[in-house]
């Protein structure tokens, strides 16, 4: 179901911070609408790999290191979920290790500055559902997000959770379960719209590859889709702008909103053909060009 976004604005005179927008400084209203910001989640949007963590957390290492060469990474924590209910773990026991996930100070904010700013958030993630829906719920930002894709995560009647694949294809770029590079299109395919993605791993590389001119691709730089980039940049059609931590993701999504504010929608910004709002709001656009 789609959400609603509400309190679209824009700071004049310089790209505002997360806080100024979350605290209702900005005094230009304009819409976002048109743009679609992806998130990964692993080491995008938390600092780790939840799935590592959920098994570090609750002491099967060995056993997941034991088995890792031996399936694909979906079947194994799969695996793994039916070994942490045998050994008499419970979803709350997963729940409370999820619930301390280590995160960036400055990602949460940043994530609720674009929602306010009225893009459209969503995640394509190699997770799950359960994992995600239950951090982001507990971080009090799942409403940010109008899609979540992923494989899926359930509690099943024993109180076991099971994780599936999220579905086939063809692509030798990516893991057998997901192509975030199909996604990609499909969204794509909704009408014209313009695209932010960020991401970390391998698989971010097929997405990264889709993205088309007017696009952004922020990869975490020195992981792996950073360093995929690099050596095929010409296959990636986006503008790359690489970030370190969620001080640099914030920054830089922020500027990066900015910049994609099209000159109608800044004229648009306009009530009552108020001639020095108007000219505010050209200077502004001006000012946020400069930064792309």
């Amino acid at each position: 179901m789609k959400i609603i976004k509400k309190n679209r604005f824009l700071l004049s005179s310089s790209t505002p911070t997360s806080d100024q927008i979350l605290t209702g400084v900005s005094i230009i209203p304009v819409t976002m609408s048109g743009i679609v910001v992806i998130f990964d989640f692993d080491k995008t949007i938390i600092d780790v790999d939840s799935d590592n963590w959920v098994v570090d957390e609750l002491g099967a290492t060995d056993l997941f290191n034991e088995l890792l060469p031996t399936m694909p990474w979906n079947s194994l924590m799969a695996r793994m979920m039916e070994e942490l209910h045998l050994q008499g773990k419970t979803i709350e026991d997963i729940k409370q290790v999820l619930h301390h996930v280590p995160i960036h100070p400055r990602v949460v904010p940043a994530i609720k500055a674009a929602y306010a700013l009225g893009c459209d958030l969503r995640v394509v993630s190699d997770a799950n559902t359960f994992f995600i829906e239950t951090i982001l719920k507990h971080l009090g930002i799942r409403e940010c997000f109008s899609e979540i894709n992923t494989n899926p995560g359930f509690v099943d009647d024993e109180g076991k959770l099971r994780i599936l694949p999220f579905h086939d294809h063809g692509c030798n770029l990516c893991p057998p379960n997901m192509c975030k590079g199909k996604i990609i299109e499909r969204i794509q395919g909704e009408g014209k719209k313009r695209m932010i993605y960020l991401g970390d791993g391998a698989g971010d590389f097929c997405p990264s590859t889709k993205l088309v001119e007017g696009d952004y691709m922020m990869p975490r730089k020195d992981f792996p889709v950073w360093k995929l980039i690099c050596e095929s940049r010409d296959l990636v059609k986006a503008d790359v702008r690489e970030w370190n931590d969620g001080e640099d993701m914030e920054c830089i999504l922020l500027q990066l909103m900015a910049s994609m504010i099209s000159i109608k929608e800044m004229e648009n910004c306009v009530d009552n053909n108020d001639t020095n709002q108007l000219l505010d709001c050209k200077l502004e656009r001006i000012a946020l060009g400069a930064l792309a």
